[in-house]
């Protein structure tokens, strides 16, 4: 019993540590925990629907270049699907995010969306890769209408849960560690599925496809087979291969589903929020106000959109790259690999920093480095032994940025909720964090798109890769995933040039805003775990004197009454003394 208790006074000990919380005050590890579950399932979700819906869409289901949907080509279509529907959802988080500050429930504003959206959530996506659409107009219309919906019944999950990180913790530097671990959960949880699917599909339909057995043999629609054909799926097996795809995404879509949901209750059940307006709710109309008021937050806006292509490579572009530029769908889940290092390195170093540099001069140095090291990748090519090594070391740096990106803009856009109550006295967290999902939809929709387009530009036939790929096909493919990237990369940086909120200027908004609720409620000070000399330059020294006592608990009995009646009080008894110390020297 006595060890089982060591045992668990080791764990807390190590939490608070790690979390740099204070026991029984504040943000606890567990709460921090459950948030970074709720993401690690959110991103299985969203990652499986990010990334291969498209290619179970043009592969699976068969709306290539060889396919009409109306006047265009199946491969377009979906491409202009996926471009619209996503710009559509992201301009539904405002309304989402003005939603949730509106919402008033016994749980708080943020949190019980995570109950109410996990269910919608995963029926929705299960209906995204259902394996009975057949190759036609109204299979896609309604599989487009279906994608829509989930897009909707995700924004009411996605906007509440990073807008919740606002309400737990209003500390920067805490909700910046605390984020680094739930933005490393959400990484890990992305990576599971992009490393497994790919191995997962090029595993099952390898029955399907050109081995080295068939080297030198003539076969009709290819002709003679060489060895850079291996791997490449056979015009005779096209149907069987499209079939088992489908079968294979719809098992797989199932598997995440039923790991992903409880995630979204635990962590429901697990989080507090403390920091929360009770205010009357503001209108759409009065919260979009808010926003074009909160410059900083637009900033970031601006450098999201701006870089919507930079990770190109990391949706569906890049797995077709692999597919067929190098005859293996498996190596996108190396490609992610690749990544990871530079990730979590500098995932971990985030707190560090943010001390040292702070979040703009981190967020520009490391996407000045990636940009660089991704126009060195595109320079020397891919072709050669060479170009491979130098691709693979680009993509090692290129998760330098992402990493930093990760985690950072989510903790730019708390500090722009803080600015925005400073400057306002509302603070919007609904709205403000509505902006960060607004991005992430946009580089989702941006990279689906170019990588569709630049699929349909190669001329590849997915029934027939080996007899419709060409040179000059794939070098159209790599140019579109790795110039875009490059242009993106740079042209993130710029409207961060002009933000000035630091860290240095978000500590003392924080302090002069606790100042100002402690005037109002003595009681909110028992919750503060924030520096007291921070507040004390915006207090009367009489209040932050009985703020003290009653932090120690050892507040006066008369605490509770207006301080300047106690000081009036307090002025006529030395007032009285005095005159009693003169009439005694008179006598």
């Amino acid at each position: 019993m006595a060890e089982s208790v060591t045992v668990k006074k080791k764990l807390s000990d190590f939490g608070h540590k790690l979390f740099g919380t204070t026991p029984g005050t504040g943000l606890q590890p567990k709460e921090a925990i459950a948030y970074s579950i709720t993401g690690f399932g959110q991103n299985l979700i969203c990652t499986i629907i990010g990334s291969y819906l498209t290619i179970f869409m043009t592969d699976a289901l068969g709306f290539d270049l060889n396919s009409k949907i109306g006047a265009i080509t199946g491969v377009m279509a979906v491409a202009y699907l996926m471009l619209a529907t996503r710009i559509f959802d992201a301009f539904n988080d405002p309304i989402m995010g003005s939603l949730v500050d509106k919402t008033r429930t016994k749980w708080g504003k943020c949190r019980p969306y995570l109950k109410w959206a996990a269910v919608p959530t995963g029926i929705m996506t299960l209906l995204c890769f259902l394996p009975f659409y057949k190759q036609n107009l109204a299979s896609f219309l309604v599989l487009s209408f279906i994608y829509v919906v989930w897009s909707v019944v995700y924004t009411i999950a996605d906007v509440p849960y990073w807008a919740l990180s606002t309400a737990m913790e209003n500390d920067t530097e805490k909700r910046g560690i605390f984020l680094t671990v739930a933005r490393l959960a959400c990484t890990v949880g992305a990576g599971i599925v992009t490393i497994l699917i790919p191995a997962i599909t090029n595993g099952v339909t390898k029955k399907y496809k050109i081995n080295e057995s068939h080297i030198g043999q003539y076969i009709e629609g290819i002709g003679i087979i060489e060895k850079s054909h291996v791997n490449l799926v056979l015009p005779e097996y096209a149907a069987q291969n499209a079939e088992t795809l489908r079968w294979t995404y719809f098992i797989c879509a199932v598997a995440i589903v039923v790991v992903a949901l409880p995630m979204f209750f635990y962590g429901f059940k697990n989080t507090r929020e403390r920091f929360q307006t009770n205010d009357k709710p503001a209108s759409f109309g009065h919260n979009i106000k808010l926003l074009f008021k909160n410059n900083q937050l637009m900033l970031i806006v601006l450098s999201g959109i701006l870089g919507a292509a930079r990770m190109v490579y990391m949706y569906t572009g890049g797995l077709y790259f692999c597919k067929y530029a190098l005859r293996n769908e498996g190596l996108f889940g190396i490609l992610t690999l690749l990544v990871i290092p530079g990730g979590i390195v500098s995932s971990v170093l985030v707190p560090w920093f943010t001390k040292k540099v702070g979040k703009k001069w981190t967020f520009i140095g490391s996407h000045i480095l990636g940009g660089v090291a991704m126009l060195v990748m595109y320079l020397v090519g891919w072709q050669s032994k060479a170009g491979m090594v130098v691709a693979v070391m680009a993509m090692v740096i290129l998760g330098i940025p992402q990493g930093f990106s990760n985690i950072m803009t989510y903790a730019l856009i708390g500090d722009t909720v803080d600015y925005l109550e400073w400057k306002t006295g509302e603070r919007a967290e609904g709205i403000c964090f509505a902006m960060q999902t607004l991005i992430n939809k946009i580089g989702m929709a941006v990279g689906a798109f170019i990588g569709v387009i630049a699929y349909g530009m190669s001329g590849i036939s997915p029934s027939n890769p080996a007899g419709s790929m060409t040179d000059e096909g794939l070098k159209k493919l790599w140019d579109m995933l790795v110039l875009s990237g490059v242009v993106s990369m740079f042209a993130c940086i710029i409207p961060m040039f002009f933000f000035t909120f630091t860290e240095k200027k978000q500590k003392e908004a924080i302090a002069e805003l606790m100042a100002r609720k402690l005037k109002q409620n003595h009681n909110l000070i028992l919750d503060y775990a924030g520096d007291m000399n921070a507040i004390e330059k915006y207090l009367d020294p009489g209040t932050f004197n009985i703020l003290m006592m009653k932090k120690e608990g050892q507040a006066p009995a008369h605490d509770l009454l207006d301080y300047k009646t106690i000081k009036v009080f307090d002025e006529t008894i030395l007032l009285n003394e005095d005159k009693t110390e003169g009439a005694s020297e008179d006598k």
